[in-house]
């Protein structure tokens, strides 16, 4: 009641700011009752009285708020009876249901969304159509109209067309809050205009019988813009048509939630669709039309209003056409190969000329003043000069300001502990209070109950037994007294409840008695009612028939008036039928070669184009193939070349392997040898001199070398002592290492091989084989087993002789080998000196002596 009140005051005085503080209070509200669920004295919006109240309350508000015209206020209460309904599960009263969808039809009307204007008229007249038996066959007609011009007024193509990804989920949003208003239940993956969309609803006003409660004028224009097609005569139909709607509109009876129908309001919309509907059939039939023509077509807008309706249209892809003002024409056709460059060519061109005008002839500067330099000297003073006063006083607004508001965040602090502390006090002191009234309450309660129930008891013992008195035995002795008499009570309810269900059957079996009675006596009476009617249905089922027959005799006199009247025109018609048919035939031919034609040459075109893509896939693969062989070509002779490689390393390492062996066996032999001569100088042998074959240090070879000979400087003894030296400066050799290795040939400076085993001691052959001639080290060929002489000249060769004998061997009978230079460096690279000087005499001596 305070909040419908309130609503009143807002009305009468148009207080719109109270009245959106009001609704802003009652919905803070609703959001608290929801908040705190677990509150005791919360009230139980489950309940049937409780939600009627809140309803009342939000629907006082959405009427209050519409006649006001805050229409943001009048959608949020809209949202707020929605809140309600979806929290209790629980729909309204068809008469609250009608005026929801009464003020949700003015509110989408208001926010341009004819859509859900529509569906919100069609929602309120399935309604009142269902529940409200008391319409008028006029209400009907006028609220069919409005449903169906409503629906008609809706654009034809949709305004988010080409628009971005973020418009187009704002525009998803907003349209699954109005359908969850409007009670449709909308899956947020899917798109809502593929559910809630003008052609739907037109689909269910045709399929829900809607179009048999509409006026003729209304069921005409739906005609002529939604199912016939009149390009050229379309907008002259329309226009009578609409000024009729005005005189349409009337006001409804008291039983409908509208109080009065305006169809006017749609003439506007409606003649805007009249003039999409009129380019959209001249673009089917025209491809080129004068922009006089076409106004001339459209009565009730100038061009230029008709203009910015076709541009809408074209932006939208509803219409395809281009106007040329300079040809004064208008072209229907596709405009698909037009880009946005192409388009906006003349916004383009009119930039960049504005560029080159700017860079031809730039404006003018002004001319400095005469004395600029002593101004600006002067205007740099001043304002150093303000600009220090503005820092100093903000300096000191700032420091002002810092005391303050330390001052009052001291005295905040103050105060807001004082406060608590006085609080803290007073909720203790009344939580007592509270506590001690509670507890006196509940007692008081229980006892006067208690009291109640017996006084009651007993008066109704007393009341059935005719008895008065003995009330004051209630304040003596409450207990005994209540139990007493709720057992007397018991008793006597018992006793009273088998007295009436004695009464009740003697009283159905008099009932029965008198059913039976009656339906005796009705009997007859129903049969003469029966024969009656059968009588009374035969005479008018007789006078229906006559009546029919002589309509039927009008009607066909009327039908052969109407035949003779037109069959004067069968011949004009059927002259104008094959003109028509002839120049659609030439038409359909022409366009029919122009198609094959094209055709042909998209077919040839995509002929070549497969021809030329077969090739170069052909190509590509053959490439791939190439490609590939020539990988494992080349892996092959990698593969190949690192196995020459490796073999070409191994033999190498061999030969290596085998020259060092064959080395090392040379470098023993020489030892041997060195040791024999050593001997055969020195014949006594001490006891203290080593073993021949073992290791001999230097200081112990000069003792004995003291000893034996004292002239120990002869060239011998020297290249002995060398030879020694060099070989202490090597790296001490392990037992391992000192064991002969495999035999390894090893080659040397004068292109020879030296080949020998050393798995076994070989001595010194006393026969000398010397190589042949034109052995080759790079062969890999050795020392032959068998010595074949050089041949010289060009004679026989000759005779083998018993014995070899080489050249070089003197008269004494020791052989002496020819040694070059070449085999002199050779002969000291083996034994260690790389220099290449001269020889010790001694191994001169040796050499030759062996």
């Amino acid at each position: 009641m305070t909040a419908h009140r309130a609503f009143q005051f807002c009305l009468q005085y148009k207080r719109t700011t109270e009245f959106r503080r009001l609704c802003e209070i009652l919905r803070n509200h609703l959001i608290n009752l929801n908040k705190y669920r677990d509150q005791r004295d919360r009230p139980d919006l489950t309940l049937p009285e409780s939600l009627q109240l809140y309803l009342d309350t939000r629907f006082e508000q959405l009427k209050v708020a519409t006649e006001l015209e805050l229409w943001q206020e009048a959608f949020r209460s809209v949202e707020d009876i929605h809140g309600l309904m979806m929290m209790v599960k629980k729909s309204p009263k068809p008469q609250m249901m009608a005026i929801y969808y009464a003020k949700l039809t003015k509110i989408f009307w208001v926010s341009n969304s004819n859509l859900f204007h529509a569906y919100a008229w069609y929602k309120l007249f399935n309604l009142q159509k269902s529940y409200n038996k008391n319409l008028t066959q006029k209400d009907l007609q006028l609220m069919a109209s409005s449903v169906l011009l409503a629906t008609i007024s809706v654009l034809p193509y949709d305004h988010k067309y080409g628009a971005s990804h973020l418009e187009l989920e704002m525009e998803k949003d907003r349209n699954i809050r109005m359908a969850n208003l409007l009670g449709f239940t909308l899956d947020p993956r899917k798109d809502a205009r593929e559910v809630l969309s003008r052609s739907a609803l037109l689909s269910d006003i045709v399929a829900k019988g809607v179009m048999t409660y509409v006026a003729p004028e209304v069921k005409d224009i739906y005609g002529l813009l939604e199912t016939e097609f009149h390009p050229l005569e379309l907008a002259s139909k329309v226009q009578p048509l609409l000024s009729k709607l005005s005189k349409n509109s009337d006001k409804l009876s008291s039983a409908s939630p509208v109080p009065e129908v305006l169809l006017e309001q749609y003439i506007p919309a409606l003649e805007t669709l009249t003039t999409l509907r009129v380019m959209q059939q001249a673009s089917q039939v025209y491809q080129t039309m004068k922009i006089e023509t076409l106004s001339k077509m459209i009565p009730f807008f100038d061009f230029a209003t008709v203009e910015k309706h076709a541009l809408d249209a074209i932006k939208y892809n509803f219409v395809q056409a281009k106007i040329d003002h300079l040809k004064g024409v208008v072209q229907f056709g596709s405009q698909d190969l037009e880009s946005d460059k192409i388009r906006n060519h003349l916004t383009i061109l009119a930039k960049r000329l504005n560029k080159a005008i700017s860079l031809i002839a730039p404006p003018l500067a002004e001319k400095p003043p005469v004395s600029y330099a002593a101004l600006s000297s002067a205007v740099e003073k001043e304002h150093k000069k303000l600009l220090a006063r503005k820092v100093l006083i903000e300096r000191r607004k700032e420091e002002q300001e810092r005391l303050m508001i330390e001052m009052e965040r001291e005295e905040e602090t103050k105060r807001i502990k004082q406060q608590k502390l006085s609080e803290e006090a007073e909720q203790k002191r009344l939580a007592a209070e509270s506590a001690k009234r509670e507890e006196a309450r509940i007692r008081k309660e229980i006892e006067e109950k208690e009291i109640e129930e017996a006084r009651m008891l007993l008066a109704e013992a007393e009341r059935r037994k005719g008895k008065k008195g003995k009330k004051a035995v209630i304040d003596g002795d409450v207990k005994v007294t209540k139990q007493s008499l709720m057992e007397e009570a018991l008793n006597e309810q018992q006793r009273e409840r088998q007295e009436f269900e004695r009464k009740l059957q003697k009283l159905a079996k008099t009932m029965d008695h008198l059913e039976r009675a009656r339906r005796e006596e009705e009997t007859p009476l129903i049969d003469a009612a029966f024969k009656k009617r059968q009588e009374d249905d035969a005479v008018f089922f007789q006078h229906q028939q006559l009546l029919a027959i002589d309509q039927g005799r009008q009607q066909h006199v009327a039908d052969l008036a109407e035949k003779n009247r037109l069959i004067r025109m069968l011949e004009d018609k059927n002259q104008f039928q094959e003109q028509v048919m002839s120049r659609r035939q030439d038409e359909f031919v022409k366009l029919k070669r122009e198609r094959d034609e094209r055709v042909a040459e998209l077919r040839l075109i995509r002929k070549q184009e497969i021809e030329r893509r077969r090739k170069m896939e052909c190509y590509r693969r053959q490439e791939e193939v190439r490609l590939v062989k020539l990988r494992e070509e080349e892996a092959a002779r990698k593969r190949i070349e690192e196995e020459n490689k490796k073999r070409e390393e191994a033999e190498r390492k061999a030969k290596l392997d085998e020259i060092a062996a064959k080395q090392r066996q040379r470098e023993m032999e020489l030892e041997e040898r060195d040791r024999l001569a050593k001997g055969t100088l020195m014949p006594q042998t001490r006891s203290d001199e080593p073993k021949p074959g073992k290791y001999v240090s230097p200081l112990l070879r000069k003792k004995l070398a003291g000893d034996a000979a004292p002239a120990a400087s002869t060239e011998r003894e020297v290249a002995v002592d060398r030879w020694s030296s060099r070989t202490e400066d090597r790296a001490p050799v392990s037992v391992e290492e000192r064991r002969p290795a495999p035999f390894r040939p090893r080659v040397v400076d004068d292109d020879r091989q030296v080949s020998g085993s050393a798995d076994r001691y070989m001595p010194p052959r006393s026969r000398y084989e010397p190589p042949r001639g034109g052995t080759d080290s790079s062969s890999g060929a050795g020392f032959n087993s068998k010595y074949e002489p050089p041949r010289g000249g060009d004679g026989p060769p000759a005779a083998p002789s018993a014995r070899y004998e080489p050249p070089g061997r003197a008269s004494s009978g020791r052989y002496e080998p020819p040694v070059s230079r070449d085999s002199k460096d050779s002969f000291d690279t083996l034994r260690g000196r790389p220099d290449g000087g001269a020889r010790p005499r001694a191994f001169s001596e040796r050499w030759g002596r062996n």
